[in-house]
């Protein structure tokens, strides 16, 4: 049993007798600094959600476990949840990568009718069964934009040739940026405000609010809007850490959950705009690319690649409907 027992040294030194209270541990472990406001959030809308029958203990920043790693360290029983991108799933779930996809989503509202709907009742069903865990909830964290450091806007595809853009680990994420047009070159998200400082990248991906909060406009002076996606963290649980709970608790789980995902989305939603007002109030410049060359580049690239061999059929079409 995950249980473990508090003693009260109160009630021993006052009854001679052991009063105990049985609590559900959990550790959950992200890549985002404690001071993040994801890192808030998390505590304020689910940890403090879930009362006195748990024990949430989140570490932030890379602390525990690195970028890229805590799926396998839930599957090896070392971590019980994580805010999981997308693609940690590809190599064992190599379907999950059409929600990798650059352009899928038109907008937020798109993304979250989608995430909301039965679309992707099966995709989940196999996330379960060939990964071991379970999504909870998938808390939106804002649109991607281009964030650089050169001398011109750049419009197309083509502008991006020889561009060292950071992607984070990973295979799925690496032929985000090729499909862009850039050299993609992979970077924890600890370490990249050092890595264009120093040069070794020339830009990153993030959204105004991650740009913003980990700093990285101080050494930008570029962000093209190209939102070429629509992110969105997989909130996530071992099966064997769910399965051990009773019905009660996944019942707290899965609210607490759904809490996290309403407080964060409505949070980035803000935040984008009040953000976006400060990077272009620094001095960056804030333009909007040509997204529909990048839109037909990415899509002709990713439809003759490996990964769109392992898309559901019928899916894409599917997501692109929801909404319409």
């Amino acid at each position: 049993m995950r249980l473990f027992t508090t003693i009260s040294a109160v009630a021993i030194a006052a009854a001679g007798a052991v009063s105990a209270q049985d609590k559900f541990e959990l550790i959950y472990s992200d890549t985002v600094p404690e001071n993040d406001v994801r890192s808030s959030i998390l505590k304020e809308s689910f940890g403090n959600c879930l009362g006195d029958g748990f024990d949430f203990q989140a570490y932030h920043g890379a602390t525990l476990f690195k970028q890229g790693t805590e799926l396998t360290a839930m599957q090896r029983g070392n971590l019980d949840m994580g805010n999981l991108a997308i693609f940690d799933f590809y190599n064992q779930v190599p379907s999950t990568s059409v929600l990798g996809t650059p352009f899928l989503f038109r907008d937020y509202e798109h993304m979250r009718a989608v995430y909301n709907s039965d679309v992707l009742d099966d995709l989940k069903a196999e996330i379960e069964a060939e990964a071991g865990v379970k999504i909870l909830a998938i808390p939106y964290i804002g649109a991607r934009h281009l964030g650089y450091k050169g001398d011109k806007a750049y419009m197309t595809p083509a502008d991006l040739d020889g561009v060292k853009l950071r992607m984070p680990p990973g295979e799925g994420w690496q032929f985000v940026g090729e499909a862009m047009g850039a050299t993609p070159v992979p970077v924890p998200f600890t370490e990249v405000y050092t890595a264009m400082q120093t040069g070794a990248i020339d830009g990153q991906d993030n959204g105004f609010p991650a740009t913003y909060n980990m700093k990285f406009h101080e050494v930008m002076t570029h962000m093209g809007t190209t939102g070429h996606l629509i992110a969105a963290n997989e909130f996530t649980i071992s099966l064997d850490t769910w399965n051990e709970m009773t019905a009660e608790q996944q019942a707290k789980v899965t609210e607490c959950a759904a809490n996290f995902e309403a407080a964060l989305d409505a949070e980035t939603i803000k935040l984008e705009g009040e953000l976006r007002a400060k990077i272009e109030e620094s001095g960056v410049t804030v333009y909007a690319p040509d997204n529909a060359a990048f839109q037909s580049h990415v899509l002709d690239v990713y439809a003759n690649s490996k990964f769109s061999a392992d898309w559901p059929e019928g899916l894409v079409d599917a997501i692109v409907a929801v909404g319409k």
